[in-house]
């Protein structure tokens, strides 16, 4: 597949929540960059759906953004836990709370 993002992601896993209107589902990102992040989760929302991002850092700090799903990839129930890989690539449109901590994070994780 062709690497279509102009800034490559970085591998990090960090917990989260996730949701549309809130954040209530769990998950964790695989990878991150400046204006974006992989969730792993076993129920992706749809390609173009908004959805809200509260990250909880390694420092202790909450962020709260918001960004929309780019893409998706489901994995079979029994397969999940094999390869880790379901969930969704999400573009990060802005942030309620924490940006400075989390472009931190990602400038830290490129050294």
């Amino acid at each position: 597949m062709t690497e279509k993002r102009e800034v490559r992601r970085k591998k990090k896993r960090i917990k989260l929540r996730f949701g549309l209107d809130r954040p209530k589902r769990m998950g964790f990102t695989e990878d991150l960059s400046s204006d974006g992040l992989f969730i792993v989760t076993r129920s992706p929302e749809r390609p173009g759906t908004y959805v809200l991002v509260e990250l909880d850092l390694p420092n202790n700090k909450t962020v709260v953004a918001y960004g929309q799903v780019q893409w998706t990839k489901k994995v079979r129930p029994d397969q999940f836990r094999v390869t880790e890989n379901g969930g969704m690539g999400v573009r990060l449109t802005g942030f309620e709370t924490g940006e400075e901590d989390y472009q931190t994070l990602v400038n830290e994780l490129r050294r």
